[in-house]
């Protein structure tokens, strides 16, 4: 009887040995299966939390497209990143940009200079370009005026150039009325565009009333009945009550611009032109936020360039620099 009992402790104490074997098994099969769901969910540096700050400035052609990406990068994809975007004009923030401990990024409503690019090569930054929209450059008058709404570029011309001086010097049939000129300062892309690309760099008429934030423009345009000036598409866009935009005839017919019309090959390509910011790769290699911000712009630039007054970039042109950024990871 003893001899049974003796068996049956020994067999139990067998079982129970099996069984914990099974369960360090089981809970090593659950560890490496967890492990593996880990590195396929979050072991993927594009998704992976990130925290810290990118810091924008430059143009302010290219603010509303910047900021509700901003606005979109922090609300969905990195709550723990904090981007800052201002908006001091191409020029001066690249000022901002090419020195030590500069900002991340500089949006240009123009492309670099080869003084920028000399002065980034001397401070040993790596600069990279990436384009992400098209502007249409608009003519805007203010909505009382009903006689010139439309020109010839040459009359857009001769208009910033002083060679008229009242609407009617380019039309009997317009106002006796002295033209008021409005548009940028220097500090932004947008006149030097109009500057160097549309007036061939010849001086700007005397007297032409240049500010530096274009609510400021909107508004002198919308109370002055004898204004024209120039921004971008989107600040007309945005402002349909307030200004009207002016066809303009390339030789062919007035085109108005639209995101239907502002292409580089386009009806109104006379007056489109890309718009950029650029990226301090340097900076994008020591803080991962960075790059992040950087390819998360090039993967929805083109979702978000529409409703913030742009038209976008072919797909292939920003799929190529997505490609490119992800290579510096």
């Amino acid at each position: 009887m003893k001899f049974k009992k003796y068996l049956m402790f020994l067999f139990v104490a067998a079982l129970a040995v099996v069984l914990v074997a099974c369960g360090n098994d089981a809970e090593d099969n659950t560890g490496d299966d967890a492990s593996e769901n880990t590195d396929n969910g979050s072991g993927d540096e594009a998704s992976a939390e990130l925290e810290g700050s990118v810091v924008i400035d430059g143009s302010g052609t290219v603010y509303p497209l910047m900021s509700r990406l901003a606005e979109e990068y922090m609300v969905n994809e990195q709550q723990g990143v904090s981007v800052e975007v201002s908006r001091a004009g191409t020029s001066a923030g690249f000022e901002k940009f090419l020195q030590e401990n500069g900002t991340d990024f500089n949006d240009a409503s123009r492309l670099i200079k080869d003084e920028e690019k000399a002065a980034a090569e001397e401070l040993g930054i790596e600069v990279k370009e990436l384009k992400v929209a098209l502007d249409g450059l608009t003519i805007v008058t203010n909505p009382a005026n009903d006689w010139a709404t439309e020109l010839t570029v040459d009359q857009v011309k001769g208009i910033f150039l002083g060679e008229y001086t009242n609407w009617s010097d380019i039309n009997p049939d317009w106002p006796s009325e002295k033209i008021q000129t409005y548009g940028p300062n220097e500090n932004h892309g947008t006149y030097e565009f109009f500057y160097e690309t549309i007036l061939e760099e010849q001086d700007l008429v005397e007297g032409i009333n240049l500010q530096q934030e274009y609510s400021t423009l909107v508004t002198l345009v919308s109370e002055d009945k004898n204004a024209i000036g120039f921004f971008g598409f989107g600040y007309y866009d945005s402002n349909k009550e307030k200004v009207q935009a002016t066809g303009i005839d390339f030789g062919e017919g007035p085109v108005i611009p639209s995101l239907d019309t502002i292409a580089e090959d386009g009806d109104y390509a006379g007056f489109t032109r890309p718009v950029f910011t650029y990226l301090n790769v340097n900076l994008a290699k020591e803080k991962p936020q960075v790059l992040d911000y950087a390819i998360y712009v090039m993967e929805n630039a083109n979702d978000f360039a529409g409703e913030t007054g742009f038209a976008p970039i072919p797909d292939e042109e920003a799929q190529a620099l997505v490609d490119e950024l992800k290579a510096l990871q």
